[in-house]
């Protein structure tokens, strides 16, 4: 129990770090500094931040992949990390960018998702 609780708590601060480098500098452009900084500079500081994210992303899944003695196959750590991916980037997107709605489809759409994770963890 405690290699799946540790493993999906370094996914989610992963994901967390990922989804900043990834999306982040959408937001960080309302600060006049930042719009001054060239496509090459931030492609730069949003690998900086994408590193943290590698630092939880690796020993997620060494701790929780079943060949090292974790509780999950390959397929099922990538589908956990997905799901991952989609509730880290929900929060972020409605914390962050307020501007945008999530409605009905995105919610139908995540629950085929959350569906995968159901179908790859069924024996």
């Amino acid at each position: 129990m405690k290699k799946i609780i540790l493993t999906i708590v370094l996914l989610v601060f992963s994901n967390s770090f990922m989804t900043l480098a990834w999306y982040g500098h959408l937001k960080f452009r309302e600060m006049s500094w930042f719009n001054k900084l060239g496509l090459f500079t931030i492609i730069l500081i949003s690998w900086g931040i994408a590193f943290f994210e590698y630092c939880f992303q690796v020993p997620a899944n060494r701790i929780g992949f079943a060949e090292n003695g974790g509780p999950f196959n390959l397929w099922q750590l990538k589908v956990i990390q997905e799901a991952v991916t989609l509730v880290v980037f929900t929060v972020f997107a409605l914390l962050v960018f307020r501007n945008e709605t999530f409605r009905f489809n995105h919610f139908i759409g995540f629950a085929f998702l959350i569906l995968a994770v159901y179908f790859l963890f069924k024996k």
